[in-house]
Parts: structure tokens; sequence; C-alpha cells
């Protein structure tokens, strides 16, 4: 798929200041230290160019959800583990606006980083504040404007939409990428396609769903998820959770599966046919693994279940590609990993397959797994919401308000060949 924007290749950047907009919304350990780095070794493709062009880098995000200046989220510890992974000076400035930052940057050396404070120390950048914008434009004096952060970009803030009416906005490598390899696997997967949707809620992703039911040849629910589809369907699922008020949702989605499989329903939202149980939530509890129908009263469906398992191994064995979102249980408890190990196993031995990672917790599952960092996956997304959306075909407001890229036009030549300029 080729991006429809401009990005940092495209413009005349060298020498100049340039600010960027990272997603440094890092996992804390209760000590403050960051417990999972993944998202700041993402940026550093962008970053490496910017810096053997000579230029004198400003970074900008967003840490947690203070209320006010809250230090435990200072964005700090970043600026330092920035500084060992690109092993070389990083500053900070405690602060975002104002004369302080601009003359932190005026001082600063010709190529240089320099990370500013987070973001959402003011109200005003959820708000999407022109007027913070402008003061982020004045306080830095950036040349350019650098969108880098795929997991913000689904929000319309003050640094991804109104900044952007402030200073030459254009892509970072890590946008592109996302934005390309997601839209790539949906508009034109190698096929079969599987898509595998767990977590929680059903309501998170119903245009998800929706729009899996008319691109894939498979779906596999999982998680939590499958319990309000198997209660859609009758089947009891004991004291488990169940999501109310979806029907009508489920409804719509089973009725654009028929249309697309007839009778075949089932053979394209594939539901678990057993279920691994535990009376309670608990790291002690012990996985018991009973048949979907036959969950007692007390019983919590915490996983699927063996059976399920093999199944869900035997539908990705035969896919070229594959789309993930959503552990398949509740991971967090070694006890009912098991169905998101074997997923995360059968793909990482599984070259041959495309296989595209949604972010939040089925990132920080697989990222925790795998020894090699991600890196046995084709594509393990930094952005939970914003690769949900995207998956959906919605429009991100933080990609569609950077600069457009020329547009090709394709014409067939005197030879009767397709030509573009």
């Amino acid at each position: 798929m080729s991006f429809f924007k401009l990005t940092i290749r495209d413009v005349p950047l060298d020498h100049q200041t340039v600010l960027v907009r990272t997603d440094y919304n890092v996992p804390l350990a209760t000590d403050g230290t960051i417990s999972d780095d993944f998202r700041i070794r993402a940026s550093l493709p962008t970053l490496h160019y910017l810096l053997d062009r000579g230029c004198k880098i400003v970074i900008i995000s967003h840490l947690g959800r203070p209320d006010g200046r809250d230090s435990a989220l200072s964005l700090e510890p970043v600026a330092l583990r920035l500084a060992q992974l690109l092993r070389r000076d990083v500053r900070f400035v405690d602060d975002t606006i104002g004369d302080r930052v601009y003359q932190a940057i005026k001082r600063a050396p010709k190529v240089s980083i320099t990370v500013l404070q987070n973001l959402r120390y003011y109200v005003d950048e959820e708000a999407d504040s022109h007027e913070f914008a402008k003061k982020i434009a004045k306080a830095t004096a950036a040349r350019y404007f650098v969108q880098d952060g795929f997991g913000v970009v689904h929000r319309a803030h003050a640094s991804t939409h109104a900044i952007t009416l402030c200073i030459p906005s254009v892509a970072g490598f890590l946008l592109e990428h996302e934005y390309t390899i997601i839209t790539g696997v949906m508009e034109s997967p190698k096929r079969p396609l599987v898509a595998v949707m767990g977590g929680a809620k059903v309501s998170d992703k119903i245009a998800v769903i929706q729009r899996f039911v008319k691109v894939a040849d498979k779906i596999i629910i999982g998680g939590a998820m499958a319990n309000t589809f198997l209660a859609y369907k009758g089947i009891s699922v004991g004291a488990s959770k169940v999501e109310e008020g979806q029907r009508d949702v489920l409804d719509s989605i089973y009725a654009a599966a028929r249309d697309k499989v007839g009778d075949k329903v089932d053979n394209l939202i594939i539901l678990p046919v057993d279920l691994a149980v535990a009376p309670s939530l608990s790291i002690d509890s012990q996985r018991r693994v009973v048949k979907v129908g036959n969950l007692e009263s007390d019983d919590i469906a915490l996983d699927i279940g063996d059976i399920s398992i093999e199944r869900v191994a035997k539908e990705v064995n035969k896919a070229l590609s594959v789309v993930w979102n959503g552990p398949l249980g509740y991971s967090e408890i070694p006890a009912f990993a098991h169905s998101s190990a074997r997923l995360a196993l059968v793909l990482a031995t599984q070259p041959k397959t495309t296989s595209i990672i949604g972010g939040g917790d089925t990132a920080d599952f697989v990222l925790k797994w795998d020894s090699k960092g991600g890196r046995s996956f084709t594509h393990v997304s930094t952005g939970g919401g914003a690769s949900l959306e995207l998956m959906a075909g919605d429009k991100l407001p933080g990609v569609e308000s950077l600069l457009d890229a020329p547009r090709q036009i394709e014409y067939t030549n005197s030879n009767n060949h397709k030509q573009y300029i």
C-alpha cells in the first residue's frame, strides 16, 4: 500500500529544528521505572534519520492521565531511557511551552534531542486547543512537525490536530509503516485471512468485527467476548462475565455473516466449544476444562479449552494472513494464558504467514512472551485504539491533517502499458 501523506523523506528538513510527536505512553513499574520500552524503541528509526540529517529534534509526548503536574508521570525517565537506547545525550525540559522551553532549545546543539514535559499536564492538550498548539510552535520555533505517535492519531488533540495548523506537518517512519501494513492487510490480504478477536468487550470492537465479516475468511472469537457470543446463542456460561445490551449488535453481525455465507455462519464466526474455568479470578485458581454448556453456576470462563485451542491452531496453520486483536484468555494469570501462548507460538513458527498483532493488551502479551522483542511476528502495533479504528476503516484525525502526498495519476502509454505520474 502506498502512503497518501508526505513523510520525512519528502521535505527539506536538513539542519532544521523539527518537532516530533511520539507515543511514549509506556508502562511504569511500581518504583516508577519503565517496565517496557517497546514504544520508545519503535521511534528510533525516525530519530536516527533526523539526526543523520543534522536536525535539532524536539520531542513531545504524553504519559498516563495526570491530574495537573503529577511528578509520578514525568517524561524525565523516558528521556533517560531514550538516551541509553540512542547512546547519546538527550536533554529534558520540565515544561512544554513558554520562554524556558524556547531558551533551552535555542541553546541546544544544532544536532541534538530535547524531550519536553508531559503534554497532559495541560488540559488544553486533550481539548485540541489551537492556542496551546501555537504556544508549542512558538516555544520550539520548529520548521517542521513530524507525527510519529501512531498510538494517538485516532484522537483530535492539540499535538495531533491543532499543531498541524501551525507548522508544516508530515509523517514519520513508524506512522507510515503502521498505516500501510494495517491498511494493506485489510484491503488486499494474502488469503486465507483469519481474524482472531479476544478481549473483554464486544462494544469496543463492533466496527472491526463488522468489517472482518466482510473481508476475513474466518473470524475466531475468544476471551471474555466469547461469553457474550455464547450467551447470545442461549448457552449458559455460569458466572462468567457477559456484556449486556449487545443483542442488536450481534443480530446485525450474524445477519451480515448469513448474507455472506448462508447457513455456514458457524464456519465463518468460530466460537469455542470448551472453556477453561475456575470459581474465582485468582493467581492460585486451578484450570478446569469443561464443554460449552456444561458450566456450573459458579464457574467463571477464563480461557478457551483444549479442543478449542487445537481448532484455533488448525485454522491459523492454514492462513496466509492473521490479524490478532485481544488475548484469548485472562493471560495475566499463567494458568489461563494457554491459548494466547499457543497462538503466539503458531504464528512465531509460521514465517509464511503475515501476522499483525493489534496494540494494547495483545501487544503487551506477545512482547512478554517473545524472547525476540516482537520480531517473531510480521508486525506488532504500538497503537491499541488507533489500530482498531484503522482496521474498521475509520479516518484518523492525526493522519488526515498531515500534508497530502502528490496523487499518482494512472495512464496507458503508446505500448498499452500502465504508467503513473
